[in-house]
């Protein structure tokens, strides 16, 4: 049997580890949440559920998640001395396991980041094969792959936000592939996650940024996770 030492010694060409869900998948669930936090987090509360949580040792998704929580790619070799660099980088972190949450997919996530005054919290499943769903942000569904252009916009709950984010982006000539709403409660908070076929440009972003009733918004352009 490997030990937890070893199994890092398995170099592929296209990701550091043995799984591609415990590596692969784990990595790109951090590099979408750093994007979401707008930048590299100082603190991470981490916490894995279920197959996650009686594995993440052995199979080195410890390592994974710190290693894409610092940037690196999924066949980055860093990747296996992670938690020694972490350290040296100052990255606070605290790992938690949760073996038995059956409202959680068996291989899931959460993330709890913080860097100065700003923090974002992440769930993210790792499906198989290196592909992630991001199920929530800061409390919201949103359910994205992270591998499309993607905009996530905080907004007030008023009539017509829907139908007037559409045709802004509608003006970029770009395709909406996926857009779905959550909210609090009705006229409360909603959040709007949309997944794009192409960029858009800053200006856009910018626009819809300016409008009185969106409180935040992020946009992760199609990226290598």
């Amino acid at each position: 049997m490997a030990n937890k030492s070893s199994v890092f010694d398995m170099i592929g060409p296209v990701m550091i580890g043995p799984s591609s869900s415990h590596t692969a998948g784990v990595v790109r669930i951090a590099r979408a949440a750093i994007r979401i936090l707008g930048e590299l987090p100082e603190e991470a509360s981490i916490t894995f559920y279920n197959s996650f949580a009686r594995t993440y040792e052995g199979h080195g998704s410890d390592r994974a998640i710190l290693g894409g929580l610092m940037d690196f790619k999924t066949d980055d070799a860093r990747i296996k001395n992670a938690l020694e660099i972490a350290k040296e980088k100052n990255l606070k972190y605290t790992f938690k396991s949760i073996g038995n949450s059956s409202v959680h997919h068996p291989n899931t996530i959460k993330l709890q980041l913080k860097k100065g005054n700003k923090s974002v919290e992440v769930v993210g499943e790792s499906l198989g094969g290196g592909v992630i769903n991001i199920a929530e942000v800061d409390g919201f569904v949103a359910n994205f792959s992270a591998q499309n252009h993607t905009l996530i916009i905080k907004a007030d709950d008023i009539s017509g936000a829907i139908a007037f984010i559409s045709s802004v982006i509608a003006q970029e000539k770009t395709n909406i592939a996926t857009m779905s709403v959550s909210r609090k409660g009705k006229n409360d908070m909603a959040c709007h996650v949309i997944e794009m076929d192409s960029g858009i440009k800053e200006i856009t972003t910018l626009y819809l940024k300016s409008l009185p009733w969106v409180r935040d918004l992020i946009y992760i352009p199609d990226i290598n996770l």
